[in-house]
Formats: structure tokens, sequence, C-alpha cells
């Protein structure tokens, strides 16, 4: 399990300039539903609208974190103020970091340490509008957040994801511990050169996302974390695809969101475009609502037969990022049996408290 920074009550959209804003922050799990049982100084910093989501090549980009408040479940709901950026313009906008520690890149989390989870995660607000204006022109609350992650692609280069989350209680679009954990394992196997377990899906798996050509394609993406569907989210997904271009080597290698609805006897028209089928098929908490199972289990067969005439193609692999809210989740491994799923689980990822991230995966038989 991890836990997140957030705000109970965002920043305003424009502030005063000679005046501080008030804030809530939380610290919870993905959910919001479980609140961070221990006692965690949280610090604040400021940045400029712009620079956030860059390439950190300078600690500068930020201002030196400044201890905010001491984080208690006895004062989770405690308001308190921050001061404007020393030196802000009329006119100028600051983005809000909210952290746990004040070194390094304290906003942005390393998808490839190993200690990734051991701290709340933190979070950047959008831009606030400084004004000399007495009565601000834009009104409103926040309604995005943004976190970013850091992805090692060689010894000696690193990328960074940038993804936006809704400040509302929309499930979809919210990052969700299964697609944290499940891209931090990713990164972790990249880097990896044999596989520690005794297990052949450690090579097998890097083989296939090395591979020149590998058509990929994630079910309930939400937010896009680990890779890109689902409608109600879409706007947002779209938004994370496009403010992450430049880490596609291609336009054949961006990730394109389609809205696959489980419930549609028909699959949408865009998956036409792949008669031979994926080669990977990756789901991240797809499990929290039960009453879902049989649709998305239709929707798996329906992705298979895509592959029926993959010829001496390999059969398509099954990825699953799970991390257990009820045991009656667990349901669901029996029912993709019965479409040729035969899920091994093959890692998992731990955060700050039990239950960790599983790994599971499928190779599928075909007759």
């Amino acid at each position: 399990m991890f836990y997140y920074l957030s705000f109970l009550r965002p920043p305003p959209i424009q502030a005063h300039l000679g005046s501080s804003i008030s804030i809530t922050p939380q610290i919870a799990n993905d959910l919001r539903t479980e609140l961070y049982s221990e006692v965690q100084d949280v610090y604040y910093a400021w940045c400029h609208s712009t620079s956030c989501a860059m390439v950190p090549s300078s600690p500068m980009q930020i201002t030196k974190p400044m201890k905010l408040t001491t984080w208690r479940t006895g004062n989770a709901y405690r308001e308190v103020s921050i001061p404007p950026p020393q030196g802000v313009r009329n006119g100028q906008m600051y983005r809000l970091v909210l952290t746990t520690h004040a070194q390094g890149f304290p906003h942005i989390v390393n998808l490839g340490g190993q200690a990734i989870g051991e701290r709340p995660f933190p979070v950047i607000s959008m831009p606030v509008l400084f004004s000399s204006r007495s009565k601000p022109t834009k009104t409103g609350k926040q309604e995005q957040v943004e976190r970013i992650y850091r992805i090692s692609t060689s010894p000696n280069e690193q990328a960074f994801l940038s993804i936006k989350e809704k400040t509302s209680f929309d499930l979809d679009k919210k990052i969700w511990d299964s697609g944290v954990g499940l891209s931090a394992w990713l990164v972790e196997l990249a880097s990896m050169t044999e596989d520690p377990l005794g297990l052949p899906w450690i090579r097998h798996l890097r083989g296939l996302l090395m591979h020149d050509r590998c058509e990929v394609i994630e079910l309930g993406s939400g937010t896009g974390a680990v890779s890109l569907t689902l409608e109600s989210a879409m706007p947002l997904l779209q938004q994370n695809i496009s403010a992450n271009e430049k880490l596609f080597r291609s336009k054949s290698a961006r990730p394109q969101a389609v809205v696959l609805d489980w419930d549609e006897p028909n699959l949408p028209i865009g998956l036409s475009e792949y008669p031979y089928g994926f080669d990977l098929i990756v789901m991240a908490d797809v499990t929290y609502n039960t009453s879902s199972f049989p649709s998305l289990v239709r929707t798996l067969d329906k992705l298979l037969r895509l592959g029926d005439d993959r010829g001496d193609r390999s059969t398509p692999t099954v990825l699953l990022g799970y991390k257990e809210r009820d045991a009656s989740e667990r349901a669901l491994w029996e029912m993709v049996n019965g479409v040729g799923i035969k899920l091994e689980k093959i890692g998992e990822k731990a955060g700050a408290d039990e239950p960790p991230v599983e790994i599971w995966a499928a190779r599928l038989a075909r007759s």
C-alpha cells in the first residue's frame, strides 16, 4: 500500500501578491479512505508554472522546501497558511509543491528506486496566478493536481513522466496503487539481466517489450499511468498523453486513447487495425468492482480472438497489477481460466504498509 500527499482543500486559482494562501493538506491511501497513521513532517515549495514538469537539471527550479506542518491524524483536517513566493511579481504564476522531505528533488517520485513508497508521494498543484488586484478575477477551486515520476531508461539516461489527476473523488481519474506498483515493477524489469526467481518470465517479458514492434493494450487505464483506455476519464487520459509527447520515439509509438466499453458486444472500430491482436494485454486495479468481472472476461476473450490469425507469432501475454481490497476479488482468477488465462504470480512491489501490489502474468494457450 502506498500513501499520497494531496489537497483536501486545494490552493486558489488566483491569490493576492501580499497575502498568504490557505490549504488543507492530506496524507491518505489511493482511495483517500484511510489516513496515514504515522507522524510526518510536511514541507512546501514553489516552482514557476512552466518548470515543475521539466527535466530537473537544477534544484533551483523549485524554491528551497520549508517545513509547513507536522502531519498527525489528530490534525488531519486543519487548515494551514502558506506565504507567497519570495519576490513574486504581478501576473506571475507559481505552482505549490507539497513533499515529505527537503533533499534532492523532493517533488519527483523515483519509480526505479528500491524504497518507492517508503514515504508518501509528493504532489504539485496547478498554477496559482498572483495579482495585485484586491479582488480576484479568477475564482473557484483547482480541479487537478500533478505528480512527476522518474524513469531510468538506461544507466546514463532518464525520463520524466508527468501525470495529472483530478481533485474530485471520481475513481477513474486517480492514480491507484496497482498502477504505480506495476509501473515500478516494469522499470525494475528493464534493469534486470536474469530472472532472480528461476522462472522464464523475466526473459520473456524483457524480450517482448524490447522488440522492435510490440503491440500493447491496457484495459481500464484511467489516468494512463501504466500505458493508456476509459470513457469518463478520456479527456484527462488524452491530456496526459499529450503532456508526455516528448517521451515517444515516433508517432507509431504514441499511445492511442480509445473508448473500450466492456459491456458492448463488439470491439471499437479503432481496434480493427490490429487483426493479429496484441502482444501484451496490461491491466492494473481492474478488480475492485466484482460485478464487472463477467464483462471484463468477455472483453478479454474478444481481445484474444483478435489474434486467431497470428500465424507463427507467439501467443499474447497478459500482465496484471493487483492489490487486494477484498478477498472476493480473487474470484476473477477462476473466471479467466475459462478463456485460457492461467495467471501465475511472478513478483510484487511493496509500499509503506501491507498489502503489496502483486504482479501476475499468463501466456495464453491456444488449441
